[in-house]
């Protein structure tokens, strides 16, 4: 009689600790991510994870890039078609959602890409598509640079929510202006969407001048700033 074979461990591999310590991150935030707590969660003993990961800090990072794979940056393709300003328009909502998706891994992405390669192609796509369209590299840079520290800022927390649904804690004695207030938090995509785009127009709005200004001046490509 033959015996049934015993059911296999899926085999440990870099996306299954990535994938398993994601879900910690989006559960239970940075904190909950340990060697031991993720050797528990995937079955296996501790030391097998070194095969992969060096450090919890590699995990984290190897976690980060997994959310920056998936921004869309077809936008910035030679042969999309969409103009610089429509181009940034498009990337920053898809990154927005992706961080979004993901708030508690925010605070690593925060600090650039480092050696990720899926960040480092996000910032490759934008200067690249910004230097196309005109930008000098300084400004291309700086583009960039204003671009990840408003899309980032946008994400680390909810605006809506920092304001407490309870009427009473808005004296208009005190507070005259926010009588509404408590009824923020019950409104949170709409504001915090809200807030976005508008923030996102004006931004754009104010490159555009620059951008349109220095080609008046030069009649070719923008100025450095």
């Amino acid at each position: 009689m033959c015996r049934m074979a015993r059911p296999r461990k899926p085999l440990l591999s870099r996306d299954r600790i990535v994938a398993t310590a994601g879900a910690l991150v989006d559960a239970e935030g940075l904190d909950a991510v340990s060697t031991r707590r993720l050797a528990a969660e995937l079955g296996v003993s501790g030391p097998s994870l070194y095969n992969h990961f060096r450090t919890k800090d590699e995990i984290l990072e190897a976690v980060a890039d997994a959310v920056s794979a998936k921004v869309d940056l077809s936008m910035f393709d030679e042969d999309d078609g969409r103009d610089w300003r429509t181009a940034l328009h498009d990337w920053a909502v898809s990154y927005r959602a992706a961080l979004t998706d993901h708030p508690n891994i925010v605070p690593v992405l925060a600090r650039g890409p480092g050696r990720r390669p899926a960040g480092l192609r996000v910032a490759d796509a934008v200067f690249g598509a910004m230097v196309r369209a005109g930008w000098p590299p300084a400004q291309a840079t700086h583009i960039g640079a204003l671009m990840r520290y408003f899309i980032t800022g946008s994400a680390l927390g909810s605006f809506a929510r920092g304001f407490v649904d309870d009427e009473t804690a808005y004296d208009p004695a005190d507070y005259p202006h926010l009588g509404q207030a408590h009824l923020l938090a019950e409104h949170q995509e709409q504001v915090d969407e809200g807030a976005f785009e508008t923030g996102l127009r004006a931004l754009l709005d104010g490159l555009a001048v620059q951008y349109d200004g220095a080609r008046n001046r030069e009649g070719s490509a923008p100025a450095e700033a």
